[in-house]
């Protein structure tokens, strides 16, 4: 039996902190998890490194 750990969770540095549009984000290793912090147990997307760092630069603007 495979077994996960359990995730850390924090809040990710986009999120606006008013919380009407937050993320959370927890790593393991080789993917990066994302999650809606109103909705814990709803559906959470799950990135590869290579994915994830295009996201967070598209998502900045760079």
């Amino acid at each position: 039996m495979n077994r996960t750990p359990e995730l850390y969770w924090f809040k990710s540095s986009y999120s606006n902190g008013g919380g009407e549009t937050c993320v959370e984000v927890a790593t393991a290793p080789g993917t990066i998890h994302v999650r809606d912090s109103k909705n814990a147990t709803g559906p959470r997307l799950a990135f590869g490194p290579a994915a994830w760092a295009g996201f967070v630069e598209y998502s900045s603007g760079e």
